[in-house]
């Protein structure tokens, strides 16, 4: 059985929603570094930084870092819809993965804790690292869309692993206010995507009051 480690409304949904995918057994373990009251210790034990999603293996080793994770349950589970079959498609899933994974991650880090990015930071310096962090982010997003073609999911004639990368980082980043204002068909796919019956159950779970 597999074992994630994760919270509401976080990253670790796209996991869980592979793992629905492939339909194999896991559990869940609440942790976050933000949740005082969760499985810290335990998540600290597998993964030092305290990052979510990390995911322990049936053999017990341990998986961190989105993308690779859902790399590996694609590579683990070929009949499931993780990663395209079509070899030309699939390195397009990689691409776009890894896409997410080095550059919106990289603003989205910049947001949430600039203090790491700039020493005695004041709030004047403060407002301006995170517009600026902000724009690069939508920019990035908007390159993503006008790149990653969906027909009608990004992976093809069903939800992949770059799907559920994509829905759930533009969801918990912020992004979807700007993405309806400027990519309003990518963002329709991206909606196309949580509503998917076999994603929804676990979307309801991490955003009980989506719309």
């Amino acid at each position: 059985m597999y074992t994630l480690f994760g919270s509401a409304g976080s990253g670790s949904a796209m996991v869980e929603a592979a793992l629905v995918l492939t339909g194999a057994a896991y559990e869940l373990e609440r942790a976050s570094s933000w949740e005082p009251d969760s499985a810290l210790e335990r998540l600290r034990a597998v993964n030092p930084l305290l990052q979510i999603p990390t995911l322990v293996l049936p053999d017990g080793s341990v998986l961190t870092e989105s993308a690779a994770i859902l790399i590996h349950l694609g590579l683990q589970f070929p009949d499931s819809p993780l990663l395209p079959q079509d070899p030309a498609r699939r390195a397009q899933a990689l691409r776009g993965m890894v896409f997410i994974a080095a550059n919106c991650y990289a603003a989205i880090g910049v947001i949430d804790y600039p203090e790491r990015w700039c020493a005695d930071i004041d709030e004047s310096a403060r407002k301006r690292l995170l517009s600026g962090a902000r724009a690069r982010l939508h920019a990035y997003w908007d390159l993503f869309a006008d790149t990653f073609a969906a027909a009608p999911f990004l992976s093809g004639d069903a939800p992949g692993g770059l799907d559920l990368m994509a829905a759930v980082v533009s969801k918990w980043s912020g992004t979807r206010k700007h993405l309806a204002r400027a990519r309003p068909q990518f963002l329709a796919t991206l909606v196309r995507i949580e509503r998917h019956p076999q994603i929804a159950p676990v979307w309801a779970r991490h955003w009980p009051d989506a719309r």
